[in-house]
């Protein structure tokens, strides 16, 4: 077990540099916190978590080469004692629900006070998770009703094209060949597909694929137009 009267070990991941620079000098001006390192990219956080294994990792939602859910599932799988709290500008329900899946301990957003910031860090050596009251309670409340949303109710959120993207990939298709079959370019299937997830609040294309197969949503034809 980690002795906390020592200073706790902490990697923040944010690629703007700036950012991490207010962030270490708030940090280090307590006795509770230390800095080891910074990454910028999800490639970066990852190989930084393995290497230092810090007790706590803030980690920004939208990065470079991927987003902070990817980094915080790679990094969870290797250590499972790790907490990572989510440091953002994204307030979306479907944004909170889907870091607390991953395993995330805190989602905080960038407008946040350093005292405020400290005090929801504190709070996880108290077993609580670094969230406001509101946005747990609202968290909660959209896990709840995802629960018992039935396929009429799911598949309104997703346009014809959406369906139409979804069953290509619950069949197995790549982009490039979803794009060939739609006469669509990669790019634009890729925007779609970032916004099924984002509608559906799926942490990536498997989970939304078991979401189709599980709700019908494919197999229904009263979609959005």
């Amino acid at each position: 077990m980690k002795n906390f009267s020592s200073p706790q070990s902490i990697l923040i991941v944010d690629d703007h540099v700036l950012f991490r620079e207010g962030l270490i000098s708030i940090l280090q001006s307590t006795d509770e916190y230390q800095v080891v390192d910074s990454a910028g990219t999800v490639k970066e956080g990852i190989e930084k978590a393995l290497h230092h294994k810090p007790d706590i990792i803030l980690m920004d939602y939208t990065l470079p080469d991927g987003t902070g859910l990817e980094a915080t599932s790679s990094i969870l799988n290797a250590l499972p004692d790790c907490k990572i709290v989510f440091l953002t500008i994204y307030e979306t329900d479907e944004t909170v629900l889907a870091a607390v899946r991953t395993g995330a301990k805190g989602y905080v957003l960038k407008n946040i006070t350093g005292p405020s910031l400290l005090a929801s860090l504190n709070a996880l050596n108290d077993g609580e998770l670094a969230i406001s009251r509101k946005m747990m309670s609202r968290a909660l409340e959209i896990s709840s009703t995802n629960m018992r949303t039935t396929p009429d109710v799911t598949s309104k959120k997703l346009s014809q094209r959406e369906i139409e993207i979804l069953k290509e990939l619950e069949s197995g298709a790549s982009n490039y060949e979803i794009a060939n079959k739609l006469y669509l370019s990669e790019n634009t299937i890729k925007h779609h597909i970032h916004s099924i997830l984002s509608k559906l609040g799926a942490e990536n294309r498997r989970e939304a694929i078991a979401m189709a197969r599980k709700t019908g949503i494919t197999r229904r034809d009263d979609f959005v137009q």
